[in-house]
C-alpha cells in the first residue's frame, strides 16, 4: 500500500488536468490523511470549474463578434506614473482560446502576471507593444502619447486585425473597426491579455531603469508617485526619465 506521504507527493505534483484521475484513484482510501488530500483535490477541481466559467464569460465580446477572423485586444499601462514610458499592448488570441486566470493586470500578483505573459506569448496568434517615451509625453500630453503607443502596437502585429476591442478609448487615425469597452481589461479576455502583456514589459523596463537611476525606487514603484518617490525627487532632483509635465509641483 502506498504511504500517505507518497500520495501527498503525487497530489502536489498533479497539474489541473490530472485532478479527476487523482480523485478517482484515491476516493475509496479510508485513511484520514488521504481523505483530506482527496477533499483538497475536489476543492481545486471545483475552483477550476468556476474559473473556466469565468473565462467563458470573459470571452463574451469575442463570441459576440466571432464573424471577425482576427480580434485584437488593446490596452495601455503607465498613463499615471511620474517617470518612464507609456506602453500599449496589442494581442490577437485564437478563437475560443482558454487562458485561465486572465484578468485586469492590476488584480494579479507579479508571479501570476509573469506566468500568464509566457502563456499569452505561446498561445497568441500575434502580440506586440508600442512604447512612447517620457519626452514625447511631455511634448504632446499623455492622452495623445497613449494613442500613439496604441497605434505603434497595432502596426507591429505580424497579423493585421479585423476588429479592435479597446479598453475605454477610441483610437484616432486607425482605419479598423473599434469597440471601446469601459473597464475592458476585466470584461474581455483579449483586452485582459493585452493589459498583462504591456504591464510585464513596462515593469521590466522600470526595473532596468532602477539600476541606471538608483535612489527613486523605480523597481518597486514603477515610476508612480508614491510618498517615497516624491521625497526622492525633492531630495535628488529629477532624473532623465522623469516626465517634467507631471512633476512640476515637486521641483
Amino acid at each position: 500500500m502506498q504511504s500517505i506521504a507518497d500520495i501527498k507527493s503525487i497530489y502536489q505534483a498533479a497539474d489541473d488536468s490530472r485532478l479527476s484521475e487523482f480523485i478517482s484513484e484515491y476516493k475509496d482510501d479510508e485513511r484520514g490523511g488521504v481523505k483530506r488530500l482527496v477533499e483538497a483535490a475536489e476543492k481545486r477541481l471545483k475552483n477550476l470549474e468556476k474559473e473556466r466559467e469565468r473565462i467563458l464569460r470573459l470571452s463574451e465580446y469575442e463570441r459576440k463578434y466571432s464573424e471577425y477572423k482576427y480580434i485584437c485586444g488593446i490596452d495601455e499601462v503607465g498613463r499615471g506614473p511620474f517617470a518612464g514610458p507609456v506602453v500599449a499592448g496589442a494581442v490577437i488570441l485564437p478563437k475560443n482560446c482558454e487562458i485561465l486566470y486572465i484578468n485586469d493586470s492590476k488584480k494579479l500578483s507579479e508571479k501570476k502576471r509573469e506566468e500568464l505573459f509566457l502563456e499569452i506569448e505561446e498561445k497568441a496568434i500575434a502580440c506586440a507593444v508600442g512604447i512612447v517615451s517620457w519626452e514625447r509625453i511631455d511634448e504632446i500630453n499623455i492622452l495623445q502619447a497613449t494613442y500613439e503607443a496604441m497605434r505603434q502596437a497595432i502596426g507591429k502585429l505580424m497579423v493585421k486585425p479585423d476588429l479592435l476591442l479597446n479598453d475605454a478609448v477610441t483610437i484616432p487615425e486607425v482605419n479598423i473597426r473599434q469597440i471601446p469597452i469601459i473597464k475592458g481589461d476585466a470584461k474581455s479576455i483579449s483586452i485582459g491579455a493585452a493589459s498583462i502583456y504591456a504591464k510585464v514589459i513596462r515593469d521590466h523596463m522600470m526595473e532596468d531603469y532602477d539600476k541606471e537611476y538608483p535612489g527613486y525606487g523605480f523597481a518597486s514603484n514603477k515610476g508612480y508617485g508614491s510618498a517615497e518617490h516624491i521625497e526622492a525627487i525633492r531630495r535628488l532632483g529629477p532624473c532623465p526619465i522623469h516626465r517634467r509635465s507631471f512633476i512640476g509641483n515637486y521641483i
